[in-house]
């Protein structure tokens, strides 16, 4: 996989810098080439239990910690004729180098609003997902999207469908597809996942507002004869043979809405969406499929809540803005606090929040330097070790990031 993924990289390379025979059809060639890209490279200091996003993990747990290290290091290639695109965008950090989308895109040829897209790409679910970690104003996504959708990204096919520029009905469009449902790995199963997402965007002078529901019907597969399921507060096991080889549901509503309005202040940006539905997950956690091969560990059946709220708040004329962030992640909302640990219910039925304060500095229109601080708290249960109280996992984190 590496070696295709430089040679790709480096057939690119060679392309966008000219070294190619000097006629009007290599000319023509490089005109249509786009390439951009973003480096992030951060410092970032965490409390003795936290979960950095650079480095490796603490070395001693007594002890805070911090790591220096490139979180983002990106090009983008996109090369587009006529009603056609490709997109390739790679990511190179001091951990490797790895690919995040490769996809085609191919417009209709007469309002070219509607569009097909195949390959590796965003999920169309809500509006985080698809929001560039460019342009974020919080470092990560929130722990909701972190778990349900690693990567963010898909591999599958999708259809977008739009009024053109001129009907009134242009502000609202559909997206909607199928895919593998195991993240940017491989496909490791027969069955695919359907996720669609109904948006509405509207602007009147200096106010926008937007928004859109979301929904994911899919399916994990069964690695054992044992899957856990909820009858209460406790997990109740359906122990068969049968099982191995079937399929567990897995299904999420969403809703998104973003705020914005230019005053004399700035601009003010309040964005929200929250999730509800149910996910099949192992006894640790519920982080959805993200593997190479079959998941061989027992399935536990969950039903979730969670979501975030952020404001965004620039400050005048000043290239600052602040950042007051809130999110949360449920994984079992049938048991709370003490009930947990009981019952076949472990760590993995741990709610979590996280409170976020930042600020960011463009520097340039290139250049921007972002602090931010997370305040993160669990729920706790006196039948889990570790649990009895508040772990101290808070996190700080100083970015430098160039995009170009």
């Amino acid at each position: 996989m590496k070696k295709s993924i430089i040679a790709v990289l480096s057939w690119l390379c060679l392309l966008s810098h000219g070294i190619a025979q000097e006629q009007p059809e290599s000319i023509q060639k490089l005109q249509r080439l786009k390439v951009s890209g973003y480096i992030q490279t951060q410092y970032q200091r965490g409390e003795e239990h936290a979960s950095l996003k650079v480095g490796s993990a603490n070395e001693n747990l007594n002890e805070s910690f911090n790591r220096i290290g490139i979180r983002r290091g990106r090009i983008k290639f996109v090369y587009e004729k006529g009603i056609t695109s490709g997109v390739f965008q790679l990511d190179l950090t001091e951990k490797g180098l790895g690919f995040k989308d490769v996809y085609l895109n191919i417009k209709d040829p007469w309002l070219k609003s509607n569009s097909l897209k195949a390959g590796v790409f965003d999920r169309p679910f809500g509006y985080e997902i698809g929001y560039s970690s460019s342009r974020r104003e919080s470092p990560e996504r929130s722990t909701i999207f972190q778990t349900l959708f690693p990567d963010e990204r898909d591999l599958g096919a999708m259809i977008a469908l739009q009024a053109g520029k001129d009907s009134p009905l242009n502000f609202i469009k559909l997206e909607a597809g199928l895919f593998a449902g195991n993240g940017i790995k491989q496909e490791i199963d027969s069955r695919k996942d359907f996720i669609g997402h109904l948006s509405a965007d509207k602007k009147w002078n200096n106010l926008q507002l937007s928004g859109g529901l979301s929904y994911y019907n899919g399916s994990v597969y069964q690695g054992t004869e044992n899957v856990y399921s909820m009858n209460g507060n406790s997990f109740i096991l359906i122990n068969s043979a049968d099982n191995v080889g079937k399929f567990a549901k897995r299904e999420y509503i969403g809703f998104d809405l973003q705020f914005d309005i230019e005053s004399i202040w700035g601009i003010t940006a309040i964005r929200t969406e929250y999730l509800f539905g149910t996910q099949p997950g192992k006894d640790s956690g519920s982080k959805s499929p993200n593997s190479s091969s079959l998941p061989r560990y027992d399935t536990y059946i969950r039903d979730f809540a969670g979501g975030y709220v952020i404001l965004i708040q620039d400050l005048g004329r000043l290239p600052f803005t602040a950042v007051l962030k809130y999110d949360w992640y449920d994984p079992n909302t049938k048991i709370v606090d003490h009930e947990i640990g009981l019952n076949h219910t472990t760590k993995g039925d741990i709610a979590q929040n996280t409170l976020g304060l930042g600020m960011l500095w463009n520097i340039n229109a290139n250049l921007r330097l972002q602090a931010y601080y997370e305040i993160n708290k669990n729920e706790k249960t006196k039948n889990i070790s570790g649990y009895e109280k508040d772990r101290k996992d808070d996190v700080f984190t100083l970015r430098l990031q160039y995009k170009f």
